[in-house]
């Protein structure tokens, strides 16, 4: 992947050590492991590209996740197998994690919106994830910040409708009829988008040995 800048008359161009955005573009972003990427992976991304009409979706492949202990593989392998499996003209596999040096998502998006002014930023999760977001590192703050949609998993969606982030935070929802406006929404505003569900996980992959460690 290119790391590029550029000047677009009449519309900023925003990029600072990172993917090339524009002033007004929507980018969905889906932070994780991706160890490995997988077709589930690639299933949700383009569920989000097309349920919420974003401009571009960027994998932010971290170097580490702050909720497990174990350390996952090398990051650059991380890399190249996600750009393996991920083809798609607006999706870009970035490491701008380990390139800003952020380790919590809260970190993260407060260093993009720095770095890219104008861009408008969603935040993008499996449902698995939102029923145990309210324990990560300033989850209040994170749904103020950006709007957050919340995709299909397999078995996760009723308890996810029901966790912890979603009651706290159940007047900012809103329809997955309306989710096309997710993006420009002012936060606290979220959705839980419908759909078909892929039961692919890293961690099963990595149990019957298709990603040796």
């Amino acid at each position: 992947m290119a790391w590029l800048g550029a000047f677009v008359p009449g519309r900023e161009a925003v990029t600072t050590g990172g993917p090339l955005a524009l002033a007004g573009m929507t980018v969905g972003l889906l932070g994780g492991s991706f160890d490995p990427a997988h077709a589930g992976h690639v299933h949700i991304t383009r569920l989000a590209l097309a349920a919420l009409g974003l401009d571009r979706v960027w994998w932010l492949v971290s170097p580490g996740n702050p909720l497990k202990s174990w350390g996952p593989a090398d990051l650059d392998r991380r890399l190249a197998a996600a750009r393996a499996v991920m083809r798609h003209p607006r999706v870009e596999i970035t490491d701008i994690e380990a390139r800003l040096g952020t380790r919590h998502t809260a970190q993260t998006l407060r260093a993009l919106a720095r770095r890219y002014p104008g861009v408008r930023f969603v935040w993008l999760m499996g449902a698995d994830n939102l029923i145990q977001f309210h324990r990560w590192r300033d989850w209040r703050g994170i749904m103020a910040r950006v709007p957050v949609a919340v995709l299909p998993r397999p078995g996760a969606m009723p308890r996810a409708g029901l966790s912890p982030a979603a009651c706290a935070f159940a007047r900012a929802r809103i329809r997955a009829g309306a989710a096309r406006a997710l993006a420009r929404s002012r936060p606290p505003a979220w959705v839980l988008l419908p759909g078909p569900r892929r039961a692919d996980s890293s961690t099963e992959i990595r149990d019957r040995g298709g990603w040796p460690g």
